[in-house]
């Protein structure tokens, strides 16, 4: 036996080391090997994504080669930055508040909108199959709507069953015989895919009713472009911008619009309570149209309008995101209130153009499927390009004979939306449970279609520091782009199944990726436009988009409630400041700050004031900054602002919707630290107090940010000036009714309640270096009413109001017609007899009631305002508001 050589534990350690760090340099450099040591692989019996190969073909085969390029192009830190990329990404999405909800709830949270770091990679022959078999499929489906609403020839013949049509509540015989403007039935379709086994791509549904995700696509391409840029660029990754801009070209290009007038499109919302709203609002954005709910359309003589500041405005295009049966509570859903009335009168008179053409739910219907093929070669005269998932519907009993036997392999869907089931996986069931399906089943035949299970193919994710692979599938967007054709958008939404999950639901855990579709290689010999010299085009003409009656209110209501809250946070600082500090003492300043809290809504009406119960006072005013049903304080206000500005977040941008979430957010998180509290020794309310000061000068910062970008963020259009005046309506009342509140509980003589007002007013530093420390009531007036340079004061704030409002006038009047004087119930404080009321010959009495009255001219001259604006703008039935007619 030779001899063992004897070698130091250390030396074997070092030398362990060595190797180790060797290998990770050479890997670190070249992350792609890996990546492929590190993924797990997929699933037996599905098709592995990241290799490009069957799951048992071979054992951890190599990487397919786009993603050996994608791990290649992750930079020179390679797998080491993704979870960093991951926290960037999170991070992204709850700023942006990209949100959804499967099950809307108003006061409920919004469930962030949940994306995966990896996006899901096609090659570009992929690609081809798949564009080529859902273009077919487009015109497919647009060619049997024709036929459904027209002659019927299908249902006659027999190649379509009359039951999954005219059975379907889909189907609206109000729009038999109704060719849509353009002749296009479908301006925008979807469809589901799923990769099996071997590789080969099915069609799983298909979406034509309001189909969603172009937004969320929109959204995660933009996201993850960013934090894989050189692979993105370096992938040559094909753009999806043409196929939206062919969606906007082609509905205007089809729309009745008269020569040489612009075509107005308009989206169509449900509402910001809807599971997708944050989609809408971002797609209307994009896009660049206008956000409407259907309180905000008018019919009139077979003519669609909108609301709109300047009156009633047509529209030639309605892209709707609302389900077809709330789109006419006159012929459809009575009970909706979502839609408008006579919408589809102006369709039949072809006075409107509406993606989709109402009617196509029958289409989604899942035993639909199972027709296609022989559908296909009937109208158009070819196969299927891209197949269907092998589909029976049980209302043919053959059919359902067939399929029945081997009930444990398929998947049990309902053939109409009300059969109360979406899908239910067969195999998952126990044999008990299966047979009350197969007893089912053959009672209510018709309401029942099984599919063939196809194992869905798994892409790689990212997760705690592992490649794991998610079941995965494809929607694939297609649109008409007004030439005849139709464009299928390179890319789509890719859906993953949860980590317990084979299929990929969202409402199970799942996620969202992007999809990155490969471009054809060109010859590098081949000469690009590139190089063609620059040309400047000549100037577009301008276009003024409409501000909506509605947005235009809620534009006016954000003002106000983004001026109400500064005002409540700063009368909270105030009051507390006052309470535990040396001016506590004095009961006019008590008495003036109890009054103003309560007029506010501080607290509530049974507190005793602070002049009477110190401590209680401010223990109901620290409970009721948080208060949103028994106070108006600063958390109701907060809420309220974030509520309002959701109805217009299409106007707002990212930034300044960031800077609304957070403050909102920040503010009841600060307060968690002393809210519940009662205060049993003198200390917790101390402590309570300091906290409750710290929580308002962070929201402080908060409207500080909020009102910056309001100034100078914002497009200076006509709804932007209904948030100014909004804004400055709400300040002219309070600033005026803190006046009067200081004259009659007589703060205003006493210098600590003199030094108050001018805080509430933010005007103490400009005070003090015009007047050094006098305590004149003369100087606080004319600072505070007179001088119009004050941006607070009363003079200021009317000299704003009336410049915003003949803007606003001369804006929305008739050409016709001379602008009306909006501000003409504004009081003009520089006409005051101030100097004569300042007289000391003059009773103190007599001089404060004169002063009162003009101070109630400002209070009642911003009521009437707000509700001659409403009338005017919003409701459109004040007198001189505009003709509501044709």
């Amino acid at each position: 036996m030779p001899d063992l050589v004897s070698v130091h534990p250390a030396t074997v350690k070092q030398d362990r080391e060595r190797a180790e760090r060797h290998t990770w340099h050479t890997v670190k450099n070249n992350p792609s090997p890996l990546a492929a040591a590190l993924a797990l692989p997929a699933a037996d019996g599905h098709f592995d994504e990241l290799r490009g190969a069957p799951s048992d073909q071979a054992p951890n085969p190599a990487l397919a080669p786009p993603w050996k390029q994608f791990f290649d192009l992750l930079g020179p830190e390679g797998l080491d930055d993704l979870d960093h990329r991951t926290a960037n990404l999170h991070k992204q999405i709850r700023d942006n508040d990209v949100s959804y909800n499967v099950y809307a709830d108003a006061d409920g949270p919004q469930r962030p909108w949940p994306l995966d770091l990896f996006p899901l990679i096609l090659g570009a022959q992929d690609w081809a199959q798949i564009a080529t078999g859902v273009r077919q499929r487009a015109r497919l489906l647009d060619r049997i709507m024709a036929d459904v609403y027209g002659p019927q020839q299908l249902l006659q013949q027999g190649l379509l069953p009359a039951a999954l049509v005219q059975g379907h509540p889909g189907y609206l015989r109000a729009m038999h015989g109704v060719l849509p403007v353009g002749g296009t039935f479908l301006r925008i379709a979807a469809f589901d895919l799923a990769r099996g086994p071997n590789g080969h791509w099915w069609v799983v549904a298909q979406k034509t009713q309001a189909p969603s995700g172009l937004g969320y696509l929109l959204e995660n391409r933009v996201a993850i472009s960013r934090l894989f840029p050189q692979a993105f660029r370096e992938m040559r990754v094909q753009r999806v911008a043409a196929t939206y801009k062919a969606l906007v070209d082609g509905m205007k290009a089809a729309s009745p619009a008269p020569p040489g007038e612009d075509s107005r499109i308009v989206l169509l919302t449900p509402g910001p309570y809807h599971e997708t709203y944050f989609e809408h609002a971002y797609l209307a954005r994009h896009l660049g149209l206008s956000l409407v709910e259907g309180s905000d359309l008018l019919v009139r003589d077979d003519r669609l309008y909108l609301k709109t500041l300047q009156g009633l405005e047509p529209v030639h295009g309605l892209l709707t995101r609302l389900d077809d049966e709330f789109l006419d509570p006159l012929e459809l859903r009575s009970d909706s209130t979502l839609g408008v009335p006579g919408l589809l009168q102006v369709i039949r008179a072809g006075q409107v153009l509406v993606a989709n053409a109402p009617g196509s739910a029958f289409l989604e219907s899942s035993a639909l499927l199972g027709f296609l093929p022989a559908l296909s070669r009937h109208l158009l005269n070819e196969p299927l390009a891209l197949p269907s998932l092998a589909t029976w519907w049980c209302g043919e009993q053959a059919a359902l004979q067939q399929a029945l036997p081997q009930l444990q392999d398929h998947v049990i869907k309902g053939t109409y939306p009300d059969a109360g089931i979406t899908s239910v996986m067969a195999q998952n069931l126990p044999p008990a449970e299966l047979d009350v399906w197969a007893e089912r089943l053959g009672k209510r035949s018709g309401d029942y279609t099984l599919q063939a299970c196809l194992p869905l193919s798994q892409a790689p994710t990212w997760h705690k520091h592992k490649i794991t692979p998610r079941s995965t599938m494809l929607r694939v967007f297609v649109v008409a782009d007004g030439a005849g054709d139709w464009q299928v958008l390179p890319g789509g939404l890719a859906r993953l199944g949860g980590s317990h999950h084979k299929t990929a639901s969202m409402p199970q855990g799942g996620s969202s990726a992007d999809v990155w579709v490969l471009s054809e290689p060109t010859p590098s010999s081949a000469t690009t436009a590139d190089t063609a010299p620059l040309v400047w085009p000549s100037l577009p003409a301008r276009h003024k988009p409409p501000v909506s009656s509605r947005a235009a209110e809620n534009l006016f209501w954000l003002g106000r409630y983004t001026e109400r809250t500064e005002n409540t946070i700063r009368l909270a600082q105030l009051t507390l400041r006052a309470l535990s500090g040396e001016d506590q003492s004095s009961q006019a300043l008590l008495a003036w700050l109890s009054a103003l809290a309560l007029r506010n809504g501080l607290l509530p009406h049974a507190v005793p004031p602070a002049t009477q119960a110190r401590r209680e006072f401010e223990r109901a005013l620290i409970a009721g900054l948080t208060d949103t049903a028994h106070t108006a304080s600063v958390g109701y206000n907060l809420r309220a602002l974030k509520d309002t500005a959701s109805t217009v977040r299409e106007r707002l941008s990212q930034e300044q919707w960031h800077v609304i979430l957070r403050a909102e957010a920040d503010f009841f998180r600060r307060c968690e630290a002393f809210s519940g509290q009662h205060h049993p020794v003198p200390s917790a309310l101390d402590y309570s107090s300091v906290e409750a000061l710290r929580a308002l000068e962070s929201a402080s910062g908060f409207l500080a940010a909020m009102t910056g970008a309001q100034t100078d963020r914002m497009t200076r259009d006509d709804g932007w000036r209904l948030l100014s005046i909004g804004r400055h309506l709400e300040r002219l009342n309070t600033l005026a009714a803190a006046l009067i509140l200081g004259f009659e509980t007589g703060a205003v003589y006493d210098d600590s309640g003199f030094d108050a007002i001018l805080a509430l007013f933010d005007s103490s530093i400009t005070f003090r270096a015009r007047y050094q420390q006098q305590r004149d009531v003369s100087a606080l007036l004319d600072l505070l009413v007179l001088d119009r340079d004050n941006p607070r004061s009363l003079g200021g704030v009317i000299q704003t109001l009336r410049s915003r409002l003949a803007r606003l006038a001369k804006n929305t009047a008739e050409p016709s017609q001379s602008p009306p004087d909006l501000g003409a119930a504004l009081p003009d404080p520089g006409s005051w007899p101030l100097a004569d009321l300042c007289q000391s010959s003059t009773p103190q009495a007599q001089r404060d009631e004169a002063l009162l009255a003009h101070l109630a001219q400002c209070c009642n001259a911003a009521f009437t305002l707000s509700d001659s604006l409403g009338r005017r703008y919003f409701s459109h039935v004040a007198p001189d508001a505009h003709s509501l007619g044709a």
